[in-house]
């Protein structure tokens, strides 16, 4: 699924009216009928106080229609417009004259003094701002936003929570109406996905308004949000002649005394996923723990207790290195030789990075298309500190162009980068904020490419997985409980429920996760 920005949308709206023969007064109705429906679904008639708050421009209009059918379906309805300008759009005028039409005057708040009385046991819907916004609300639209916010009454935001930015960051947080939840249209939003945003949104779902797929795909947009249904086109499924010399060779780099059990998880995880044959590659003080707890894995071995020579035989197709590797002198002395040697694809993890980051230059002799897989950390020690989240992005694509790598940025949605395409994932939960699961995502990231899969294909899919065991195992596990080693444990079910019909697609929803792998 695409994920369009503010002026994509409205090049989609314009493209949609046209080729269908359709009005924009129209278009809104059937969006703002959509969101209706939503909430009739939820309150079957309710007689909870619904207070409907409405901009003057086209976000307002969606507001106005929304309260239109709710009046009309027998709802306890007030509905203010948040008279911020002299400015209204044609849309919010002939919404705002229909609702007059139906006896319904919209209260007009010109100032403090006209704000209502809001109760917690209340619902408020948000029109007020929508996805264009490029200024910070102020004057009373501002203390009303921080009003509505004061009381905690749920809030329910159409298209995007008043005072967000859809491509930049907020710079006044008391300016955001902070929303239980959002149903936004055609397309997720970036915005949401940044963990600087946590806080003006809980949950939030796409509502599919019919806009111009065809349109849409010839717009190229370079960011994309992942579902099951891109990830049934990357799965390959088995021939029925396969065997394992041709489903690759993965080699695991890693380890260091008291961190063998990084570079144990990464080569289970390699196993797991698929790789014909795994090596481990670690220093001495490793060799019985692998050799007892991952049978099926071929051991070399370095100094006795930390990498020293990375001087291997094994004839690999791929690399995973870093996990529990430290950054002892002397390993970094032999992770540099290494490099320069190197012609394999490589996935670069943990203390594999913090070397990077520590010797820069050693990045030019990765080969092209090398995933690197840092926590937010890990990435600021490689591109340097960042303003805010769109800043961030931005420096990792420029860093991702400039040494032609993949750059995987874990966190609650994880984001992949290569070069100028984003790849945000949608699956994982908090439970994989525990030890040991970025080391997991390393050895299935490994194992996948050692199958052929292409670097970028690799990452998508083991990310996807990755998340998706979290999502099936907490019905069982709990967030708390949940380990490293339960990622292994739920893989099988998330490679096979990518061949179930969900009932609810991914897409439908969205929570604020908090991952750290």
């Amino acid at each position: 699924m695409y994920i369009l920005n503010s002026k994509q949308l409205k090049e989609a709206d314009n493209a949609t009216i046209k080729s269908k023969g359709i009005t924009s007064i129209s278009l809104m109705e059937h969006a703002s009928i959509l969101c209706f429906q939503w909430l009739h679904q939820r309150l079957q008639g309710q007689n909870i106080p619904i207070h409907v708050f409405c901009g003057i421009g086209n976000n307002g209009g969606d507001g106005l229609v929304i309260a239109r059918h709710l009046l009309q379906h027998g709802y306890h309805v007030k509905c203010y417009v948040v008279n911020f300008s002299d400015k209204r759009t044609d849309e919010f005028l002939t919404n705002y004259n229909r609702l007059k039409e139906l006896g319904e005057w919209p209260q007009i708040i010109n100032g403090e003094s006209d704000f209502p009385r809001v109760d917690f046991e209340d619902i408020v819907i948000d029109a007020i701002f929508g996805n264009g916004l490029t200024r910070n609300p102020k004057g009373f639209t501002k203390k009303l936003i921080q009003y509505i916010n004061s009381t905690k009454v749920f809030s329910l935001a159409i298209d995007f929570p008043s005072g967000l930015f859809s491509d930049k960051s907020v710079n006044d947080k008391s300016t955001v109406l902070k929303a239980g939840h959002v149903l936004t249209f055609q397309t997720p939003k970036l915005a949401f996905l940044l963990p600087e945003n946590k806080d003006y949104l809980n949950t939030w779902e796409v509502i599919d308004i019919g806009l111009d797929q065809e349109f849409i795909a010839s717009l190229q947009p370079n960011i994309h949000y992942i579902l099951k249904d891109d990830i049934l086109q990357l799965y390959k499924t088995r021939n029925k002649w396969d065997h394992k010399g041709d489903l690759g060779h993965s080699l695991l780099i890693g380890g260091s005394f008291g961190k063998i059990g990084a570079i144990s998880l990464a080569s289970k995880a390699a196993l797991k996923i698929g790789s014909g044959l795994v090596s481990i590659y670690l220093p001495k003080c490793g060799y019985s723990i692998v050799q007892t707890a991952i049978p099926e894995a071929m051991v070399e071995v370095d100094s006795d207790q930390v990498l020293t020579y990375f001087n291997f035989k094994t004839k690999a197709t791929v690399i995973g290195v870093g996990p529990g590797m430290g950054t002892a002198e002397k390993t970094v002395k032999g992770f540099e030789n290494f490099l320069k040697e190197n012609q394999l694809p490589l996935v670069v993890d943990a203390d594999a990075i913090n070397i990077l980051a520590d010797q820069k230059e050693l990045i030019n002799f990765l080969p092209k298309n090398s995933i690197l897989t840092p926590h937010p950390k890990e990435l600021e020690r490689l591109i340097g500190v960042w303003e805010n989240d769109f800043d961030k992005l931005n420096k990792t694509i420029e860093f991702s162009i400039k040494h032609q790598i993949i750059v995987v940025i874990k966190d609650a949605h994880t984001v992949i980068i290569d070069k100028e395409n984003l790849y945000v994932n949608s699956t994982g939960n908090p439970a994989l904020a525990t030890a040991g699961s970025g080391d997991v995502l390393t050895g299935i990231i490994t194992g996948l490419i050692a199958q052929k899969y292409e670097p970028l294909n690799a990452a998508i899919l083991g990310v996807y997985l990755h998340g998706k065991t979290a999502d099936i195992a907490i019905e069982e596990t709990g967030y708390e409980t949940f380990t490293a080693s339960n990622i292994l444990d739920y893989l099988a079910d998330a490679i096979l429920d990518l061949f179930k019909e969900n009932h609810t697609e991914e897409n439908n929803a969205s929570e604020t996760v908090n991952e750290e792998k």
